[in-house]
């Protein structure tokens, strides 16, 4: 296989940069969003200088960098990696991680890459949140392959083996890493969980053995810490929209607000943390057992592992974990005034929230356990 059996979900190519970023320029509804996105200045510089860029890694550089540093100097303040850029120099792999913000948790990556002088990744994103034409255009600059959803049967199986085949074609032709979330959407409560069905997927695009065809990917499981979520008043309203009605649905709307939340919301304090490679504990899932369904939850587990024991754990989650307990057990953790900070946090989040039969009660349960589902996880760890 090469690359043009894959132009309908690759990125696009160095070729490629010029074409499509006239076809941005020119388009009224990219030129509105990127004036709110990255303000009237940081276009004006784009517009003016676009015709100098003749690579990805050039537009990532000139314009996806700079951005990012405004979003970390704005709305976060700090932002650590550890054990990121050492992995990623060794061979080309894939990271496996919890899934935070849709658009930041890749982007954050790539910038870590960017500043240690590595090559960026290559991300997975899924087409239902590419709601306009030219925000696919967009992501595909930005080294972005298209995840495709809502396909059932034989189309659904078509479409991932597809899509695994490229991964493998990256990874291994390409020398090209990768990043994808270990599930499909984001976990709302953080009580992040790895899909199987994700590893099934990715098993697919080699004619070989399940875990023969994992490690061909070299999975590295990466943790990812956002001290607050911006988007936790909206994870927990639709909570509660699911509660009353089963059958609700978000709009496109509601994904580009997530979207926008998430970028310019504060989060405080960021940590990315690599765990090490998987190969050898997938060789000893392979050695004790042979059922592939068995094989895929065991490795499952272990990336579950490995993130939760990365993850890094701040002062509001000890305190939420407390207040969903009502107790004091981790009260040496945390002062009695960052106790009131957060609890007064969650009622200014809760009072965004404008839904018909507002349950008070039941969305501080969830934005509780948003903070304390990570200090869960990662305590099982050390049991």
């Amino acid at each position: 296989m090469d690359l043009k059996d894959f132009d309908d979900i690759r990125p696009y190519t160095d070729e490629e940069v010029g074409i499509i970023l006239t076809q941005l320029l020119q388009n009224p509804d990219f030129l509105r969003f990127a004036t709110k996105a990255i303000g009237a200045e940081q276009l004006a510089f784009l517009q003016t200088n676009y015709t100098r860029l003749d690579s990805i890694i050039g537009f990532q550089e000139l314009i996806i960098k700079p951005f990012l540093d405004y979003v970390l100097s704005h709305f976060a303040t700090s932002f650590d990696a550890y054990n990121v850029a050492e992995e990623a120099q060794k061979e080309s792999c894939i990271f496996i991680s919890n899934h935070r913000d849709i658009v930041l948790d890749s982007a954050l990556l790539d910038k870590i890459l960017i500043d240690n002088l590595h090559q960026t990744v290559e991300i997975g994103i899924g087409d239902n949140l590419l709601i306009f034409p030219w925000l696919k255009d967009l992501v595909r600059l930005n080294k972005t392959f298209i995840v495709k959803r809502g396909e059932v049967g034989k189309e659904l199986i078509m479409q991932s083996r597809h899509l695994s085949q490229y991964i493998h074609f990256a990874i291994t032709q390409k020398h090209q890493s990768i990043w994808i979330a270990q599930r499909e959407g984001r976990a709302k409560d953080s009580d992040d969980r790895t899909q199987e069905s994700v590893l099934k997927m990715l098993a697919m695009g080699k004619d070989a053995p399940f875990t023969e065809s994992l490690k061909e990917l070299n999975i590295h499981p990466l943790a990812i810490s956002y001290e607050y979520d911006p988007c936790d008043y909206l994870k927990a309203k639709e909570f509660q929209l699911k509660r009353d009605n089963p059958n609700y649905k978000k709009t496109q709307a509601d994904d580009l607000l997530n979207m926008q939340t998430g970028i310019m919301g504060y989060k405080g304090k960021i940590t990315y943390r690599c765990a090490n490679l998987i190969n050898e504990q997938i060789d000893h899932i392979a050695a004790k057992e042979t059922n592939k369904n068995m094989q895929a939850t065991l490795i499952a587990q272990a990336i579950d592992k490995a993130i939760y024991s990365n993850y890094q754990i701040y002062d509001i989650n000890y305190v939420a974990l407390d207040l969903l307990n009502n107790n004091t057990q981790f009260a040496n953790h945390y002062t009695n005034e960052a106790k009131q900070q957060f609890n007064n946090y969650i009622q200014q989040q809760i009072n965004k929230i404008e839904i018909p039969n507002k349950d008070h009660d039941y969305l501080q349960k969830i934005m509780l356990c948003i903070y304390a589902n990570p200090l869960i996880n990662h305590l099982k760890t050390k049991q």
